[in-house]
């Protein structure tokens, strides 16, 4: 079901930061921010060879990505993203399998304006999962 990786989503608690840290420590092409209200944050990617980090922080006061700020104030790891060709028939696969797709288990359009699911943490060794339809 799941195809390659697509990003890695780490929470920085200063965005600006941890952009300039991967521009000129790291020497890597980073893009510029966007605000995704929808999912209340702002989001950087940085474009590697064969993949994507996804700095997110949070935008406004309901951002899920606060609460996981204030559980790890020095940021980390939120989230991985794998591709998938057909996001309704892997919810529907992923569901009848007994996983958890969180919120109301219809896809939402996510940073790269395609239809994106969240897959419980707790359903898949701590981490939460991102499909993302290509």
């Amino acid at each position: 079901m799941i195809g390659r990786l697509n990003h890695v989503a780490i929470a920085v608690p200063d965005l600006a930061a941890a952009a300039e840290q991967y521009r000129n420590t790291l020497g890597a092409e980073v893009g510029d921010p966007v605000d995704e209200e929808e999912h209340g944050v702002t989001v950087i990617f940085i474009e590697l060879p064969n993949t994507k980090i996804e700095l997110l922080h949070p935008l406004g006061l309901n951002s899920p990505i606060q609460g996981f700020l204030d559980k790890n104030p020095n940021g980390g790891i939120h989230h991985i993203c794998y591709e998938v060709t057909d996001i309704k028939k892997a919810r529907d696969q992923l569901l009848s399998s007994g996983a958890r797709v969180l919120g109301e288990a219809e896809p939402k359009i996510g940073a790269h304006g395609k239809p994106v699911i969240f897959l419980h943490p707790k359903d898949f060794n701590g981490t939460l999962i991102e499909l993302e339809e290509i």
